[in-house]
């Protein structure tokens, strides 16, 4: 009886999305009251799964509840993480929709770490997307340190503390500087909106991702702030070796430059 209720609940708020290279499992939209700045805002939240053997895809083709529940138990994804997304207001109609790709950052998301800007960024992004009245963020858990891992990040991080920049550690421990895909992040994006949308974001290389995939982005809004002398040489070097599109002048002539 508990799990045909399951089932029951569950079958229209599961979806199977495609692209040409991916197939994921979408459940939501789940009500996410949010606290920011001691203001509650509500979002609709999202998860996604990507599939990754027969028996999952065989879940999927066949589109059955049942199917995909009689798995999830077996799939330890408590071993993993799984990205998701937050939506606010009407996201699929509304003219004009601000959305972020955020990628995961344990230490400055969850800790406040003043080592980068990622707990600001996030935070920032969420206001603006609620500001704006329609938008997206994407979190996205696979790509921790620039797509190596947690444990990779604090071996950088110590190599960091001996003198190198947050390239030269990523290269040093055989890695490239960004090994991040938005694959899957865009096909959840095309399957929640198909009209234009404005990005949140300094790296070019997520403007280019998206309009690759010919997402129709109309614009970019960048996203600074939050130096200190913790984070500066971090940020300076996302500009002047990774490419990020520059800071405002008051951030390049900060006091800790």
């Amino acid at each position: 009886m508990i799990y045909d209720n399951a089932v029951s609940i569950l079958k229209d708020k599961l979806a199977t999305v495609q692209s040409d290279t991916s197939t994921n499992i979408l459940v939501g939209p789940i009500r996410l009251p949010v606290n920011l700045d001691g203001k509650t805002v509500v979002f609709q939240w999202y998860s996604w799964l990507p599939v990754q053997d027969e028996a999952d895809r065989a879940a999927c083709e066949t589109a059955t509840t049942e199917a995909l529940i009689k798995r999830l138990s077996s799939l330890n994804l408590a071993e993993g993480q799984q990205s998701s997304v937050l939506v606010y207001g009407d996201f699929e109609h509304a003219e004009d929709a601000l959305i972020r790709m955020h990628s995961i950052c344990h230490t400055g998301d969850i800790f406040g770490s003043k080592r980068c800007d990622c707990g600001y960024q996030l935070e920032q992004s969420m206001k603006m997307i609620a500001d704006n009245g329609a938008g997206a963020l994407f979190y996205l858990a696979n790509h921790e340190g620039r797509g190596i891992g947690l444990f990779s990040k604090a071996m950088a991080y110590i190599l960091q503390e001996n003198g190198m920049d947050t390239v030269e550690a990523n290269l040093a421990l055989g890695f490239v500087d960004d090994s991040r895909s938005y694959t899957d992040a865009i096909s959840i994006l095309k399957h929640l909106r198909q009209q234009p949308v404005t990005l949140i974001t300094n790296n070019p290389k997520k403007l280019e991702a998206l309009k690759a995939s010919g997402m129709n982005v109309v614009k970019r809004v960048p996203l600074w702030g939050d130096v200190s002398e913790f984070n500066v040489k971090y940020l300076q070097t996302k500009v002047n070796r990774s490419g990020h599109f520059g800071q405002n002048e008051e951030i390049l002539k900060n006091e800790y430059a």
